[in-house]
Protein backbone atom coordinates (compact mmCIF):
# COMPACT_ATOMS: atom_id res chain seq x y z
CA UNK A 1 0.00 0.00 0.00
CA UNK A 2 0.90 3.64 -0.45
CA UNK A 3 -0.21 6.24 1.85
CA UNK A 4 0.41 10.16 1.85
CA UNK A 5 0.04 12.29 4.83
CA UNK A 6 -0.12 16.48 4.83
CA UNK A 7 0.58 17.59 8.39
CA UNK A 8 -0.07 21.30 9.19
CA UNK A 9 2.69 22.84 11.72
CA UNK A 10 1.41 26.04 13.25
CA UNK A 11 4.01 28.30 10.59
CA UNK A 12 6.26 27.63 7.58
CA UNK A 13 4.41 24.78 5.15
CA UNK A 14 2.62 21.89 5.34
CA UNK A 15 4.85 18.76 5.49
CA UNK A 16 3.96 15.76 3.41
CA UNK A 17 5.26 12.32 4.60
CA UNK A 18 4.71 8.87 2.47
CA UNK A 19 4.33 5.08 3.99
CA UNK A 20 4.70 2.32 2.00
CA UNK A 21 3.20 -0.97 3.72
CA UNK A 22 4.39 -4.25 2.47
CA UNK A 23 2.04 -7.67 1.94
CA UNK A 24 3.08 -9.00 5.40
CA UNK A 25 2.70 -5.73 7.24
CA UNK A 26 5.69 -4.22 7.07
CA UNK A 27 6.23 0.23 6.94
CA UNK A 28 8.58 2.06 5.30
CA UNK A 29 8.47 6.49 5.67
CA UNK A 30 9.27 8.83 3.26
CA UNK A 31 9.26 12.47 3.05
CA UNK A 32 8.10 14.73 0.51
CA UNK A 33 9.28 18.17 -0.26
CA UNK A 34 6.31 20.91 -0.30
CA UNK A 35 5.62 24.65 -0.67
CA UNK A 36 3.33 26.43 0.63
CA UNK A 37 0.81 26.83 -2.65
CA UNK A 38 1.60 23.11 -4.75
CA UNK A 39 1.06 20.57 -1.41
CA UNK A 40 -1.76 19.26 -3.38
CA UNK A 41 0.00 18.79 -6.80
CA UNK A 42 2.67 16.87 -4.85
CA UNK A 43 0.02 14.22 -3.34
CA UNK A 44 -1.16 13.89 -6.30
CA UNK A 45 1.81 12.94 -8.00
CA UNK A 46 2.22 10.55 -5.13
CA UNK A 47 -1.33 8.70 -6.34
CA UNK A 48 -0.32 8.54 -9.63
CA UNK A 49 2.90 6.84 -9.06
CA UNK A 50 1.84 4.16 -6.82
CA UNK A 51 0.54 1.77 -9.53
CA UNK A 52 4.05 1.88 -10.32
CA UNK A 53 4.82 0.77 -6.69
CA UNK A 54 2.56 -1.85 -6.06
CA UNK A 55 3.65 -5.31 -6.33
CA UNK A 56 7.49 -4.03 -6.29
CA UNK A 57 10.02 -5.83 -4.15
CA UNK A 58 10.66 -2.54 -2.10
CA UNK A 59 14.44 -3.18 -2.44
CA UNK A 60 14.61 -2.92 -6.23
CA UNK A 61 15.36 0.91 -5.73
CA UNK A 62 17.04 1.90 -8.97
CA UNK A 63 14.76 0.21 -11.28
CA UNK A 64 11.79 1.93 -9.33
CA UNK A 65 13.08 5.33 -10.37
CA UNK A 66 14.30 4.52 -13.12
CA UNK A 67 10.91 3.03 -14.49
CA UNK A 68 8.96 5.89 -13.00
CA UNK A 69 11.61 8.36 -14.79
CA UNK A 70 11.34 6.85 -18.29
CA UNK A 71 7.63 5.74 -17.92
CA UNK A 72 5.45 7.57 -15.65
CA UNK A 73 7.46 11.07 -16.23
CA UNK A 74 8.23 10.28 -20.03
CA UNK A 75 11.41 11.95 -19.11
CA UNK A 76 10.17 15.06 -18.76
CA UNK A 77 10.19 15.57 -14.93
CA UNK A 78 9.20 18.90 -12.91
CA UNK A 79 9.77 19.93 -9.43
CA UNK A 80 6.42 17.83 -8.13
CA UNK A 81 7.29 14.48 -9.74
CA UNK A 82 10.68 15.07 -7.77
CA UNK A 83 9.02 15.83 -4.45
CA UNK A 84 6.59 12.73 -4.98
CA UNK A 85 9.30 10.35 -6.15
CA UNK A 86 11.60 11.62 -3.35
CA UNK A 87 9.33 10.51 -0.78
CA UNK A 88 8.93 7.01 -2.37
CA UNK A 89 12.11 6.30 -2.78
CA UNK A 90 12.95 7.09 1.30
CA UNK A 91 10.41 5.02 2.06
CA UNK A 92 11.66 1.94 -0.01
CA UNK A 93 15.38 2.31 1.96
CA UNK A 94 13.40 2.78 4.91
CA UNK A 95 11.89 -0.92 4.25
CA UNK A 96 14.90 -2.07 2.48
CA UNK A 97 17.36 -1.06 5.66
CA UNK A 98 14.32 -3.06 7.89
CA UNK A 99 14.92 -6.18 5.92
CA UNK A 100 18.40 -6.24 6.24
CA UNK A 101 18.51 -5.39 9.87
CA UNK A 102 20.95 -2.82 9.23
CA UNK A 103 20.62 1.10 9.11
CA UNK A 104 20.46 2.41 5.61
CA UNK A 105 23.76 4.32 6.10
CA UNK A 106 25.15 0.77 6.03
CA UNK A 107 23.87 -0.82 3.15
CA UNK A 108 25.12 2.32 0.75
CA UNK A 109 28.75 2.02 1.90
CA UNK A 110 28.94 2.98 5.44
CA UNK A 111 30.20 6.00 7.80
CA UNK A 112 32.82 8.87 7.53
CA UNK A 113 31.17 9.91 10.40
CA UNK A 114 29.48 9.95 13.43
CA UNK A 115 27.79 12.91 13.44
CA UNK A 116 26.81 15.83 11.30
CA UNK A 117 27.41 19.37 11.66
CA UNK A 118 24.11 21.43 10.94
CA UNK A 119 22.79 24.81 10.63
CA UNK A 120 19.82 26.80 12.40
CA UNK A 121 17.12 28.01 9.73
CA UNK A 122 13.75 28.66 10.21
CA UNK A 123 14.65 31.20 13.44
CA UNK A 124 14.59 34.89 11.94
CA UNK A 125 10.59 35.33 11.02
CA UNK A 126 9.43 38.33 12.24
CA UNK A 127 12.35 40.41 13.20
CA UNK A 128 11.26 44.00 12.20
CA UNK A 129 15.24 45.80 12.88
CA UNK A 130 18.60 44.46 12.08
CA UNK A 131 18.57 44.48 16.07
CA UNK A 132 15.74 42.51 16.53
CA UNK A 133 17.49 39.89 13.64
CA UNK A 134 20.41 40.05 16.14
CA UNK A 135 19.28 39.11 19.52
CA UNK A 136 17.07 36.26 17.42
CA UNK A 137 20.57 35.25 16.53
CA UNK A 138 21.93 35.31 19.44
CA UNK A 139 19.07 32.95 20.65
CA UNK A 140 20.06 30.22 18.31
CA UNK A 141 23.92 30.31 19.94
CA UNK A 142 22.46 29.95 23.42
CA UNK A 143 20.80 26.85 22.08
CA UNK A 144 24.16 25.50 20.97
CA UNK A 145 23.99 25.72 17.44
CA UNK A 146 27.45 27.10 15.72
CA UNK A 147 25.85 27.78 12.43
CA UNK A 148 22.90 29.67 11.41
CA UNK A 149 21.56 31.23 7.96
CA UNK A 150 18.84 33.47 7.13
CA UNK A 151 17.71 35.64 4.29
CA UNK A 152 18.64 39.09 4.89
CA UNK A 153 17.02 40.91 1.92
CA UNK A 154 13.52 42.86 3.04
CA UNK A 155 10.21 42.93 1.12
CA UNK A 156 9.08 40.27 -1.40
CA UNK A 157 10.96 38.35 -3.88
CA UNK A 158 12.31 41.00 -6.77
CA UNK A 159 14.95 40.87 -9.42
CA UNK A 160 15.53 44.62 -9.04
CA UNK A 161 15.56 46.50 -5.55
CA UNK A 162 16.34 49.61 -4.85
CA UNK A 163 19.25 51.29 -2.54
CA UNK A 164 17.58 51.20 0.57
CA UNK A 165 16.66 47.57 0.04
CA UNK A 166 20.33 47.19 -0.52
CA UNK A 167 21.31 49.01 2.76
CA UNK A 168 18.57 47.05 4.86
CA UNK A 169 20.35 43.78 3.26
CA UNK A 170 23.61 44.64 4.17
CA UNK A 171 21.98 45.86 7.77
CA UNK A 172 21.06 43.04 8.48
CA UNK A 173 24.08 40.71 7.70
CA UNK A 174 26.25 42.91 9.97
CA UNK A 175 23.83 43.05 13.03
CA UNK A 176 23.48 39.41 12.97
CA UNK A 177 27.75 39.00 13.20
CA UNK A 178 28.05 41.72 15.57
CA UNK A 179 25.37 39.75 17.58
CA UNK A 180 27.12 36.02 17.36
CA UNK A 181 30.59 37.65 17.19
CA UNK A 182 33.29 36.08 15.15
CA UNK A 183 32.93 32.06 15.76
CA UNK A 184 29.29 31.68 14.40
CA UNK A 185 29.23 31.12 11.16
CA UNK A 186 26.55 32.68 9.18
CA UNK A 187 25.61 31.26 5.83
CA UNK A 188 23.22 34.45 3.87
CA UNK A 189 20.66 32.59 1.89
CA UNK A 190 19.80 35.00 -1.14
CA UNK A 191 16.73 32.62 -2.47
CA UNK A 192 17.86 33.30 -6.17
CA UNK A 193 15.88 36.74 -6.19
CA UNK A 194 18.45 39.09 -7.38
CA UNK A 195 19.95 40.32 -10.75
CA UNK A 196 23.82 39.73 -10.73
CA UNK A 197 24.61 43.47 -10.35
CA UNK A 198 22.26 43.45 -6.81
CA UNK A 199 23.69 40.13 -5.83
CA UNK A 200 27.61 41.03 -6.70
CA UNK A 201 27.24 44.83 -5.04
CA UNK A 202 25.69 43.15 -1.67
CA UNK A 203 28.21 40.21 -1.38
CA UNK A 204 31.61 42.67 -2.30
CA UNK A 205 29.48 45.10 1.12
CA UNK A 206 29.26 42.41 3.53
CA UNK A 207 32.51 40.25 2.92
CA UNK A 208 34.31 41.89 6.06
CA UNK A 209 31.24 40.27 8.12
CA UNK A 210 33.00 36.65 6.55
CA UNK A 211 29.84 34.95 5.46
CA UNK A 212 30.30 31.15 5.70
CA UNK A 213 28.74 31.05 2.43
CA UNK A 214 26.38 33.13 -0.58
CA UNK A 215 23.57 30.95 -1.29
CA UNK A 216 21.97 30.83 -4.67
CA UNK A 217 22.55 34.75 -5.63
CA UNK A 218 20.71 34.76 -9.08
CA UNK A 219 18.30 32.04 -10.39
CA UNK A 220 20.18 28.70 -10.94
CA UNK A 221 18.38 28.12 -14.12
CA UNK A 222 21.09 30.71 -15.35
CA UNK A 223 24.23 29.32 -14.23
CA UNK A 224 26.71 31.34 -17.25
CA UNK A 225 25.26 34.84 -14.31
CA UNK A 226 25.62 32.46 -11.21
CA UNK A 227 29.26 31.79 -12.68
CA UNK A 228 29.64 35.62 -13.55
CA UNK A 229 28.68 36.50 -9.85
CA UNK A 230 31.40 33.51 -8.55
CA UNK A 231 33.95 35.27 -10.64
CA UNK A 232 33.26 39.30 -9.63
CA UNK A 233 32.89 38.32 -5.49
CA UNK A 234 35.53 35.61 -5.46
CA UNK A 235 38.74 38.28 -4.67
CA UNK A 236 36.09 37.81 -1.40
CA UNK A 237 36.80 34.48 -0.32
CA UNK A 238 32.93 33.83 -0.35
CA UNK A 239 31.93 30.69 -1.15
CA UNK A 240 28.75 30.40 -4.13
CA UNK A 241 26.06 27.56 -3.57
CA UNK A 242 23.27 26.12 -5.31
CA UNK A 243 21.44 23.71 -5.98
CA UNK A 244 18.21 23.49 -4.01
CA UNK A 245 15.87 24.21 -7.12
CA UNK A 246 17.27 21.56 -9.26
CA UNK A 247 16.52 18.14 -9.65
CA UNK A 248 18.77 15.26 -10.91
CA UNK A 249 21.62 14.50 -11.61
CA UNK A 250 21.37 16.13 -15.42
CA UNK A 251 20.88 19.31 -14.05
CA UNK A 252 23.61 19.69 -11.92
CA UNK A 253 26.34 18.81 -14.59
CA UNK A 254 26.77 22.17 -15.94
CA UNK A 255 26.74 23.57 -12.18
CA UNK A 256 30.20 21.66 -12.19
CA UNK A 257 31.42 21.90 -15.87
CA UNK A 258 30.54 25.75 -15.99
CA UNK A 259 32.64 25.89 -12.37
CA UNK A 260 29.10 28.18 -11.32
CA UNK A 261 29.34 26.84 -7.49
CA UNK A 262 31.70 26.43 -5.00
CA UNK A 263 29.45 24.42 -2.92
CA UNK A 264 25.46 22.05 -4.28
CA UNK A 265 22.99 21.94 -1.65
CA UNK A 266 20.28 19.62 -3.14
CA UNK A 267 17.45 18.13 -1.21
CA UNK A 268 17.01 14.56 -0.58
CA UNK A 269 13.14 15.23 -0.55
CA UNK A 270 13.15 16.81 -3.76
CA UNK A 271 16.17 15.95 -5.58
CA UNK A 272 14.95 11.93 -6.05
CA UNK A 273 16.19 10.43 -3.08
CA UNK A 274 18.70 9.26 -1.01
CA UNK A 275 20.31 7.41 -3.99
CA UNK A 276 20.40 10.14 -6.27
CA UNK A 277 21.31 12.69 -3.62
CA UNK A 278 24.46 10.31 -3.25
CA UNK A 279 25.20 10.01 -6.75
CA UNK A 280 24.93 14.08 -7.46
CA UNK A 281 27.50 14.22 -4.32
CA UNK A 282 29.54 11.79 -6.16
CA UNK A 283 29.65 13.95 -9.60
CA UNK A 284 30.99 16.44 -7.39
CA UNK A 285 33.68 15.44 -5.81
CA UNK A 286 35.94 15.29 -8.58
CA UNK A 287 35.47 19.37 -9.59
CA UNK A 288 36.41 19.91 -5.88
CA UNK A 289 32.45 20.93 -4.75
CA UNK A 290 31.23 20.41 -1.75
CA UNK A 291 27.82 19.32 -0.31
CA UNK A 292 25.77 20.87 2.14
CA UNK A 293 22.17 18.86 1.61
CA UNK A 294 19.23 21.78 1.68
CA UNK A 295 16.20 20.19 4.09
CA UNK A 296 13.62 22.44 4.73
CA UNK A 297 11.68 19.45 5.64
CA UNK A 298 10.91 18.25 8.79
CA UNK A 299 13.08 17.07 11.42
CA UNK A 300 11.92 13.73 11.04
CA UNK A 301 12.21 11.85 8.00
CA UNK A 302 13.37 14.07 5.62
CA UNK A 303 16.01 15.25 8.18
CA UNK A 304 16.38 11.62 8.47
CA UNK A 305 16.54 10.62 5.37
CA UNK A 306 19.51 13.81 4.62
CA UNK A 307 21.57 12.13 7.53
CA UNK A 308 21.77 8.67 6.32
CA UNK A 309 22.98 9.90 3.07
CA UNK A 310 25.53 12.58 4.52
CA UNK A 311 27.32 9.60 6.81
CA UNK A 312 29.24 8.47 4.16
CA UNK A 313 29.61 11.52 2.01
CA UNK A 314 33.46 12.39 1.98
CA UNK A 315 32.46 16.02 0.43
CA UNK A 316 29.71 16.66 2.89
CA UNK A 317 30.12 19.83 5.65
CA UNK A 318 27.04 20.73 6.94
CA UNK A 319 23.30 20.28 6.27
CA UNK A 320 20.62 22.21 7.41
CA UNK A 321 18.07 22.34 10.41
CA UNK A 322 14.73 24.22 10.35
CA UNK A 323 14.33 24.86 14.39
CA UNK A 324 10.55 25.75 13.81
CA UNK A 325 9.36 22.41 12.96
CA UNK A 326 11.36 21.00 16.10
CA UNK A 327 8.43 21.15 18.66
CA UNK A 328 6.46 19.29 15.90
CA UNK A 329 9.14 16.89 15.16
CA UNK A 330 9.13 15.85 19.30
CA UNK A 331 5.41 14.91 19.08
CA UNK A 332 5.36 12.90 15.99
CA UNK A 333 8.03 10.97 15.76
CA UNK A 334 9.68 7.99 17.34
CA UNK A 335 12.17 8.53 18.59
CA UNK A 336 12.70 12.36 17.63
CA UNK A 337 16.06 13.40 16.08
CA UNK A 338 17.24 16.30 17.51
CA UNK A 339 20.33 18.67 17.58
CA UNK A 340 22.44 18.60 20.25
CA UNK A 341 25.94 21.32 20.18
CA UNK A 342 25.17 21.85 16.28
CA UNK A 343 25.49 18.33 15.56
CA UNK A 344 22.79 15.25 14.67
CA UNK A 345 23.94 12.14 15.64
CA UNK A 346 23.81 9.29 13.29
CA UNK A 347 21.27 6.31 13.64
CA UNK A 348 22.18 3.20 14.20
CA UNK A 349 18.59 1.48 14.00
CA UNK A 350 18.01 -0.90 11.03
CA UNK A 351 15.96 1.80 8.23
CA UNK A 352 15.79 5.52 8.42
CA UNK A 353 15.39 4.35 12.56
CA UNK A 354 12.83 6.82 12.81
CA UNK A 355 8.44 5.96 12.91
CA UNK A 356 5.89 8.51 12.92
CA UNK A 357 3.02 8.32 14.70
CA UNK A 358 -0.27 8.31 12.38
CA UNK A 359 -2.44 9.45 15.04
CA UNK A 360 0.02 12.78 16.02
CA UNK A 361 -0.58 13.33 12.42
CA UNK A 362 -3.57 13.16 12.42
CA UNK A 363 -4.02 15.63 14.73
CA UNK A 364 -2.12 18.08 12.49
CA UNK A 365 -4.76 18.24 9.97
CA UNK A 366 -3.96 19.16 6.42
CA UNK A 367 -5.09 23.72 5.80
CA UNK A 368 -4.05 25.67 3.15
CA UNK A 369 -1.74 28.55 3.84
CA UNK A 370 -2.43 32.23 2.73
CA UNK A 371 -1.78 33.36 -0.44
CA UNK A 372 2.21 34.81 -0.90
CA UNK A 373 2.10 38.68 -1.88
CA UNK A 374 1.77 38.94 -5.99
CA UNK A 375 1.73 41.73 -8.43
CA UNK A 376 2.90 44.97 -7.61
CA UNK A 377 6.18 45.48 -9.16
Amino acid sequence: EVEHFLVHPPRGKNLCFVRLTTDDGLTGWGECYTQSDRDLQITAHVDQLRRYVIGRDPRHIKAFTQGAFDDFAARRPAMDYYCALSGIEQAMWDLTGKIAGQPVHALLGGQVRDRVRVYANGWSGGAGSPEELGEKAVAMVERGFTAMKFDPVPGPWRTFINREAERRTIANVQAVRAAVGPDVEILIEMHRRLAPMHATRIAHAIADTQPYWFEEPVLATNLDALAEVRRDIRVTGMPVVTGEALYGKSDFRNVFEKAAADIINPDVCNVGGILELREIAAMAEPYFVAVSPHNYNSTTVGLAATIHASAGMPNCIITEYFVNFEDLGREIAAPPLLAKDGYVTVPQTPGLGIELDESALAAHPYEAFGPRKIGDG
